[in-house]
Formats: C-alpha cells, sequence, structure tokens
C-alpha cells in the first residue's frame, strides 16, 4: 500500500487497526502514531519498529494521505483545533473513530471543506473481530471510501450508512452491544453455577456457546428467527427456556435499553459539540 495513514491517538484502538492494516501488508514506513504519551508512543514503536512515532500530531499530518482521529472524544474539538492549520495545509481524508461527534463539528474544528469519513467501530476490533459502521461526506471521494473502508476492513466487518443520524442507532446496537453480549455470558456463567456446575466450567460453557452461536449465525445464510426454531424442539427443554425468556419480556427489555443508549449518544453529540 503506498498512502500515508497518520493516527493522532496511539492508544489500544489504534494500535489494533496499525497491526490489523500491517498483518493485511501495509508497508511500517507509510504509518505514522502521534501521541502526547511517551508509554503510547513507546509501546507503537516497539512492536512496530518501521512505523514512525511523533509527540506532535501536525508533523504526522504533514505527510499523512489519511489522518484517523483516535482520541478521546472529549479532547477531540481540542486536538482538531490544533490540527487545524497542518490538515488545511494538507487536505487528507479524515478519519474518525471518536465516539459521539457529529461529522460537522470535526470538520468545523478543523477548518471546514474537507473529506470526512466517521466510523463506529466497536472493541471486538482490539482482537480483529470487530463490527464497524462508516458514513462520508459530500466531499469524500469513491477512492477515498474505499481507503477508509480498507482501514477498518483490517479489524473486522464493515457496513456502509447514508445517513449519519443512523450512527446514533450503531452506537446502541454494536458500540455498546459487546457489554450485552458480556451481561449474557455473565448470566448464563452465575446460573450454571447456581444449578450445580463447577466455576470453571460454567464459565467455558457460556463462553463457547455463545462464540459458537454468534459463529454459527455469521456462517448461515438463514436468519436468527430461523436458527433459533431449528434448536427448538417441540416440548423441549429449549422450548422451555425461551417460553421463560420471553415471559419476562426479553425483546421489550432490549429495544428500551437500546433506545436508551441511542438517546444518549444524541445527548453527547449535543453537548460535545457545543464549543
Amino acid at each position: 500500500m503506498n498512502e500515508t495513514i497518520a493516527f493522532i491517538g496511539a492508544g489500544n484502538m489504534a494500535r489494533s487497526l496499525i497491526g490489523g492494516l500491517i498483518a493485511d501488508g501495509w508497508n511500517e514506513d507509510a504509518l505514522w502514531a502521534a501521541d502526547p504519551e511517551t508509554t503510547q508512543r513507546q509501546e507503537a514503536q516497539g512492536r512496530w519498529p518501521g512505523m514512525h512515532t511523533t509527540g506532535d500530531g501536525a508533523e504526522a499530518v504533514a505527510h499523512a494521505d489519511v489522518v484517523v482521529l483516535a482520541v478521546k472524544p472529549q479532547v477531540l474539538g481540542e486536538v482538531c483545533r490544533a490540527l487545524a492549520p497542518a490538515v488545511q495545509s494538507r487536505r487528507p481524508l479524515v478519519v474518525s473513530i471518536a465516539a459521539g461527534v457529529r461529522g460537522d463539528d470535526i470538520e468545523r474544528w478543523l477548518g471546514g471543506t474537507l473529506a470526512l469519513v466517521r466510523c463506529m467501530p466497536n472493541t471486538p476490533a482490539l482482537v480483529g473481530s470487530g463490527a464497524t459502521a462508516l458514513v462520508a461526506n459530500a466531499h469524500v471521494t469513491a477512492e477515498q471510501r474505499d481507503l477508509a473502508e480498507s482501514i477498518l476492513r483490517a479489524v473486522g466487518l464493515t457496513a456502509w450508512l447514508e445517513d449519519e443520524a443512523q450512527l446514533d442507532a450503531v452506537t446502541a446496537l454494536s458500540g455498546s452491544g459487546p457489554a450485552y453480549g458480556f451481561l449474557l455470558i455473565e448470566a448464563m456463567e452465575n446460573a450454571g453455577t447456581d444449578l450445580g456446575l463447577p466455576r470453571e466450567t460454567a464459565r467455558l460453557l457460556a463462553l463457547q456457546t455463545v462464540f459458537g452461536a454468534a459463529k454459527l449465525a455469521l456462517e448461515s445464510d438463514e436468519d436468527a428467527a430461523t436458527l433459533r426454531a431449528r434448536v427448538t424442539s417441540r416440548g423441549g427443554t429449549t422450548e422451555q427456556a425461551l417460553a421463560v425468556l420471553e415471559s419476562g419480556g426479553l425483546r421489550d427489555l432490549m429495544l428500551r435499553a437500546m433506545t436508551a443508549a441511542r438517546d444518549r449518544s444524541r445527548e453527547l453529540a449535543d453537548q460535545l459539540g457545543r464549543d
């Protein structure tokens, strides 16, 4: 790959993307990581000696075809305003993986009229199994869309959206979703222990069962409802368990939970974009 990518922020998510890109064949010499924290830079440099690191974001931007904003949402405005002169001079594709900060605000902080792709990855990207939704503004070319997708696809699957407002629903579904999965695993493990299984056995069985169900669904052409029906024998144990979950209002509870997450995402975007 010939494009030079500058990561602004060298934390866990940035390093997962760097590792995925290098595994996909990206040249280390074409990658920059800018972070004021020495330990973060040392971590990146130690793992990939051929890449460039710096404490000065503007230095990294000056070499970049793509700038990936990988800092905490609370400091993104300050970081973008500091980078604005370098970004306006270089005119790179800007890719933001900061949750809850709208594209118009990012573009405004960077000086305006820029090709910008907003992304909502999730934490399984840290192990190469992420799910990322992307949305591009009107200045992004087809080639730049492909480039942004190739960066995020290095750590999992990707899906494009046409409406940025849908990212709030994505935040509620896949952004917060790993926590729902962890809660389910925790509940299954605890229930298995209450039913008499050793803790470690219950944990391993819960983990593998959830992993296996997700893998089966991903590799199947059939939807989740069909797969669920296939393992639910009439009058059997699974039918009894599902009846309890349905009577407890699991579907409505999940909708209420995700609606609350979506609404909070909107509130946070309003707060973060005020300055």
